[in-house]
């Protein structure tokens, strides 16, 4: 290790904290942030929200008894010093590395990681399932969540919320509030009410009070509950989450000891009969100035230095695709101020930040709401506008009824943009976009576009920006584009028409997104081998080019798709288009390369195709084994 640490060296599971005096967990907690400091320089990854909880962390391992208390981190980002405290410090610098740990939590990575986290807002859904569990086995034992205020903006944690609300039994909701101002100013005032509201005479005399006012005459009784009500609003500024069933606590500073371990005492050995929400509020990069200077507090890194805070990113020899998307998009909005723009959380995630910046008016950022962010889009469209809805692949499902149901069924003119297409590298299988076309294709009147380079994005943004008949989805990859020429303002494609890059006669290779690089190298090989190809970028996934895919079956020996993506995609239904137009005809081969039926776990993205079979080599391995066959 090279970060001094006396104390986290003694530190190999959570239960040798206990063996630490109080004063000693301040320099236990020093250390810990340096190590997470120093782990992530070497690495890259999630930094500002690790710091933020470094203080909250310690005192959580501290209080509660993990893994026998089950302790949920929602999302994952900050749950690296979790990490480090829970047996997996000599693997910390192997983060997001193939072979090494995880950027976030997964069962299978410890005991201590109860609940796999990588989207937002699972943790109280997954612990209240775990809270009833653990009653109806007669259990004893306690479940934690740790929220951010980002998270919270997402419908399903209010769901949950309700539902626990509604029933008794221990769950500890802490709300780890780092940027939303949603309360008051922390200070002793809130840490002594905090303390007072979680100890035992506090709700034994609660108890009896809703015991006397229930005895009360209903007049009398009613006027009770609104005096309580409003004492709880003036003084805690919780009434949403006590009407919500919660007994609210906070906020206290989640940095200060004297104010953390007193009140996780009181919650863990007052009996309290119900859930209980924590509101515990932290400085995002906390305790590094580099981090703490930052606007965004070095939310996601690479590999940088300690010192200084810089980081080592390689010199892009292309811009990357989700800028060549925004500066499309803004170039669409200056010639229609009918486009507007959406996106759930992520304005700099999906470039969105530099059409803000533009167009102010026009982007809307709904926060954690990919469900609410479609359905506002169909609004949108019904009045007129053009709303291109920029979401990952991966958090776009968790708006799939609303696709279906308020836009496909509806024939809106929602534009999809689709950042995060394919594999994802370092963020693993949780961010991977291997979906998309599979779960769009089969949805009727869906029109779906795959870009095989970054020219190719800007004329798909235009493409989707003119068309008015219902809904329009285009993909694109994580990461730089391939350094071709970028036109000033695209050009609009003509739906369900690709186009050939290359002619041959014994085997068509038909690429749709971003493999068509190693489509086109692939056919250089076997130029060299006597094989002679075609070449073509189907553009469309949906409606495909039928007349071309019906062209190169009859004049080919071999047909080949490739794709990034799950099977059910654009191979499946050339496929069934084939199939069903009695176009397999004796002589022909076709063959479907897609990404596999698993899971890919974290990897350098050069790596993960190569595992997928989506290379050149493979390519030609696949054409020179079949042609063998049909020879």
């Amino acid at each position: 290790m090279s970060v001094y640490s006396p104390l986290l060296d003694q530190i190999v599971v959570p239960s040798d904290m206990r063996e630490l005096s109080r004063d000693d967990l301040r320099l236990l907690a020093e250390e810990l942030r340096n190590e997470t400091i120093d782990a992530v320089s070497v690495t890259g990854g999630h930094l500002g929200a690790g710091l933020g909880v470094v203080e909250l962390t310690v005192a959580l391992h501290y209080v509660f008894d993990a893994p026998r208390d089950r302790l949920i981190w929602d999302v994952g980002h900050q749950a690296y010093p979790h990490k480090v405290l829970t047996g997996r410090r000599d693997r910390i610098r192997t983060l997001r590395q193939g072979g090494g740990l995880s950027g976030f939590t997964k069962r299978s990575e410890s005991e201590y990681d109860p609940f796999g986290a990588a989207h937002s807002s699972t943790s109280i859904s997954a612990g209240l399932g775990m809270a009833v569990a653990r009653d109806l086995a007669g259990g004893d034992n306690r479940v934690i969540c740790v929220i951010g205020d980002g998270a919270m903006s997402a419908g399903m944690a209010y769901e949950a919320m309700n539902n626990a609300g509604a029933r008794k039994g221990q769950l500890l909701v802490i709300l780890n509030d780092n940027d939303m101002s949603i309360a008051p100013p922390v200070g002793a005032l809130s840490r002594h009410l905090a303390q007072i509201a979680s100890s035992k005479s506090y709700q034994n005399l609660r108890a009896l009070g809703r015991e006397i006012a229930e005895r009360l005459p209903r007049p009398l009784h009613q006027a009770a509950a609104r005096a309580e009500e409003y004492a709880r609003g003036m003084v805690t500024g919780g009434t949403l989450f006590e009407e919500l069933g919660f007994l609210y606590l906070g906020p206290i500073d989640g940095h200060d000891f004297d104010h953390l371990l007193p009140v996780l005492e009181n919650i863990r050995d007052n009996g309290i009969d119900g859930p209980v929400l924590l509101h515990v509020v932290t400085e995002k990069g906390h305790g590094y100035s580099p981090a703490a200077k930052s606007a965004d507090k070095l939310h996601a890194v690479s590999k940088f230095d300690v010192l200084t805070g810089v980081q080592s990113k390689s010199q892009a020899a292309a811009p990357s695709y989700t800028k060549v998307f925004a500066e499309a998009l803004m170039r669409e909005a200056e010639e229609d101020d009918r486009v507007v723009a959406i996106t759930g959380a992520m304005p700099s995630g999906t470039g969105l930040d530099l059409f803000e910046k533009r167009f102010p008016g026009r982007m809307f950022d709904v926060g954690i709401a990919e469900q609410h962010a479609v359905t506002f889009a169909a609004g949108l469209a019904t009045e007129g506008y053009k709303p291109f809805c920029a979401i990952y692949s991966t958090f776009l499902q968790r708006a799939y009824d609303q696709v279906i149901h308020d836009v496909a069924i509806q024939k809106l003119p929602v534009r999809f943009a689709i950042d995060r297409a394919g594999l994802v590298g370092a963020d693993g299988a949780t961010h991977a976009g291997s979906f998309d076309m599979t779960y769009l294709g089969c949805l009727p009147g869906f029109v779906i576009m795959a870009a095989a380079d970054e020219a190719e994005l800007v004329h798909m943004v235009a493409t989707a920006a003119s068309y008015d008949e219902g809904p329009i989805a285009f993909r694109y990859p994580r990461g730089e584009g391939t350094g071709v020429a970028l036109p000033v303002r695209g050009k609009v494609l003509k739906i369900g028409k690709g186009r050939v890059l290359r002619e041959g006669k014994d085997v068509a290779i038909v690429s749709v997104g971003t493999r068509l690089q190693a489509a086109l190298g692939a056919a250089e090989r076997l130029q060299s081998r006597g094989i002679s190809c075609t070449v073509a970028d189907a553009r469309f996934v949906k409606p495909f080019d039928r007349e071309l895919v019906r062209r190169l079956a009859q004049s080919h020996h071999m047909l080949i798709t490739i794709e990034e993506g799950a099977i059910g995609g654009f191979g499946s239904q050339v496929l069934d288009y084939l199939v069903n137009n009695d176009l397999m005809r004796s002589g022909l081969s076709v063959r479907t390369l897609i990404l596999p039926d698993e899971f890919q776990d974290h990897d350098d993205p050069q790596k993960q195709y190569a595992r997928a079979g989506l290379n050149a080599a493979d390519i030609v391995r696949v054409v020179e084994t079949n042609l063998a066959k049909i020879a």
